[in-house]
C-alpha cells in the first residue's frame, strides 16, 4: 500500500496506478529531491522538531541512496508513484524509524515544487551558458568576416549591402536578449516553496529561511497557497526557450537558403551535413533543418503548460503533475540546438566572393543614388521617383546601374553629374552607413566592442549563480 494509504480500504488499481504515476518523468529530479530532504531534515533538527541523531541518519541514508542512483544501482518501482515516495520508501528501508520522520511538517505539494524550482534553476543556468557560448562564436566569426560584404535583404529581395559581420552580430544581440530571458527565468525560480506544506503552512515551528538558504534560494515565497500552486516560473522558462528556439530557427533558415546553389554563400562541413539515398550529388543541411524543425515541439510545450494552468483553482491539483515533462524537453532541446549551432557555425565556410558577386546586381545602390539627388536639393520623394524610373530603364536593358551611361542619368535628372559613378561603388555604400548601429566598418567595429562588453558581463553573471 502507498505511504499515504492509511484511509483507504483498497489499493489503487494497476491501470490507474500506471496512469497516475509521475515517476517516469520526475525520477530525473532525484538530485533535487534528495537535496531538499537533506535541508529539511537538518532544519527540523535545528528547530528541535526531530533529534539530531535522526537528522544525521536521514542525511546519511539519503546520501547513500543518491550514490546508488548515480551509479545506476537503484531499482525504481512504478508502485512508488513518484520520486518522493521512491526515495522515502528506500530511506525507511535503510535507516528504519528515523526515515519516517523526514516528511514531518512537509507535503508532497511543497516538496515537488521545491524540486522543480531547483531543476528549473539548473536548466536555466545551463541554457544561459549555452547561449553565451553561441554569442561568443558569433562574435568570433564577426571578427573573422569583418571585411566580407553581402546583400542585405528585405522581403528576401536585394535591399542594401551590409557587412557579414553586421549580419552575424544581429543574431548576437538576439541571443543576448535570450540570455537575459533565461536569467529572468532563473530569478523567477529562485524562491523557496518549502515549508508551505499542503497549502496552508504548518503548525510545526519550521524555519523556512534556513532551508531556503541551504538550498541556494534568494528568498521564500510569502504566501503558502501561491507557493504550492505557482508555475509561472516554468512558463517564464518555457517562453524564454521558445523565443530562443525561434531565433535559432531564423538563423537556420538563412543558413539553409545561403547553402543552396542559387546563393552559394556558405558551405556546411561534412560533419554537419548528410547525403541522399538516391541522389549521389546531394549534400543536405539536415542539422540546420532539424534545429529549425524542433522549434515546433518547444512551442508546443509552452502551449501545453499554458492550457494546463488556465483553469486550475487554488491550490494544488493533480494537473500540475504535467508541468515537468515539457520543462525537461524544451530545455534539453534548446540546449542541444544551441550547442550544435555553435559547433556548426565554427565549421562553416563563408564564400566572400559569391557574396560580393551577388552585390553587383539587384540595384543595391538605389537608395544612395536617391540620397545623391537629395544632397543637391531635390526632395526625397521626387528623388525616389527618379531612381525608380532609372530602375525601369535598367530592367528594360537587362543591366544594373553600372550599365547606364552618364547621359542616361542626365535624362532622368539634370542634377546628376559625372561623380554619380562614385555613388555606385558597393564598398563606399557600406562605408557610408556609419551611424551608431550601422553597417560601416567603423560602426561595426564599435558594435563588436559592445558585444564583447556584454560577454564579459554575462561571464560575471554566470560566475555568480548560486
Amino acid at each position: 500500500m502507498a505511504l499515504w494509504g492509511g484511509r483507504f480500504e483498497a489499493g489503487v488499481a494497476e491501470t490507474t496506478q500506471a496512469f497516475g504515476a509521475s515517476l517516469p518523468v520526475d525520477r530525473h529530479l532525484y538530485h533535487e529531491d534528495i537535496q531538499g530532504s537533506k535541508a529539511h531534515a537538518t532544519m527540523l533538527a535545528q528547530q528541535g522538531i526531530i533529534s539530531h541523531d535522526d537528522a544525521d541518519a536521514i542525511v546519511a541514508g539519503l546520501t547513500s541512496i543518491e550514490h546508488d542512483i548515480d551509479a545506476g544501482a537503484f531499482t525504481f518501482d512504478i508502485n512508488d508513484e513518484d520520486i518522493h515516495m521512491a526515495v522515502e520508501r528506500e530511506l525507511i528501508a535503510r535507516i528504519g524509524e528515523a526515515g519516517k520522520r523526514v516528511h514531518t511538517g512537509r507535503s508532497r505539494n511543497d516538496q515537488v515544487v521545491t524540486d522543480t524550482r531547483l531543476a528549473a534553476k539548473r536548466l536555466a543556468a545551463s541554457l544561459m551558458q549555452a547561449t553565451h557560448t553561441l554569442r561568443t562564436t558569433l562574435h568570433t566569426l564577426a571578427q573573422q568576416e569583418k571585411d566580407t560584404v553581402l546583400p542585405g535583404y528585405t522581403h528576401l529581395q536585394h535591399a542594401q549591402p551590409v557587412l557579414l559581420a553586421h549580419h552575424l552580430l544581429a543574431y548576437a544581440w538576439m541571443f543576448k536578449r535570450d540570455f537575459t530571458r533565461f536569467y529572468e527565468a532563473y530569478q523567477a525560480a529562485n524562491m523557496s516553496s518549502l515549508g508551505a506544506a499542503a497549502l496552508a503552512g504548518t503548525s510545526y515551528p519550521l524555519n523556512r529561511r534556513m532551508t531556503a538558504y541551504e538550498l541556494g534560494f534568494a528568498d521564500v515565497i510569502p504566501n503558502s497557497l501561491d507557493a504550492v500552486s505557482d508555475r509561472d516560473f516554468l512558463l517564464d522558462l518555457q517562453y524564454a526557450a521558445s523565443v530562443c528556439a525561434m531565433h535559432l530557427s531564423r538563423l537556420c533558415e538563412e543558413l539553409v537558403i545561403w547553402s543552396t546553389s542559387e546563393f552559394g554563400f556558405v558551405t556546411f562541413s561534412d560533419e554537419f551535413s548528410t547525403g541522399s539515398s538516391i541522389m549521389p550529388q546531394k549534400k543536405n543541411p539536415d542539422f540546420a533543418e532539424l534545429i529549425r524543425g524542433k522549434t515546433g515541439r518547444v512551442y508546443g510545450n509552452l502551449m501545453q503548460l499554458l492550457v494546463t494552468m488556465k483553469g486550475l483553482p487554488l491550490a494544488y491539483n493533480k494537473d500540475l503533475q504535467e508541468d515537468k515533462a515539457g520543462m525537461f524537453d524544451s530545455a534539453h532541446t534548446v540546449q542541444a540546438s544551441l550547442e550544435l549551432m555553435s559547433d556548426m557555425l565554427l565549421t562553416c565556410t563563408f564564400h566572400a566572393d559569391a557574396m560580393w558577386a551577388a552585390c553587383q546586381s539587384g540595384y543595391l545602390a538605389a537608395t544612395d543614388i536617391a540620397d545623391y539627388l537629395v544632397k543637391r536639393g531635390m526632395p526625397f520623394r521626387e528623388a525616389h521617383a527618379v531612381v525608380g524610373q532609372l530602375v525601369l530603364v535598367c530592367e528594360q536593358r537587362g543591366c544594373d546601374f553600372a550599365g547606364l551611361a552618364l547621359e542616361d542619368f542626365r535624362r532622368a535628372s539634370e542634377c546628376f553629374e559625372a561623380d554619380i559613378v562614385g555613388e555606385l561603388d558597393i564598398a563606399r555604400i557600406v562605408a557610408a552607413r556609419n551611424t551608431e548601429g550601422g553597417t560601416a566598418p567603423e560602426a561595426v567595429a564599435q558594435q563588436m566592442k559592445l558585444v564583447r562588453a556584454t560577454l564579459v558581463e554575462e561571464e560575471a553573471i554566470l560566475g555568480g549563480l548560486s
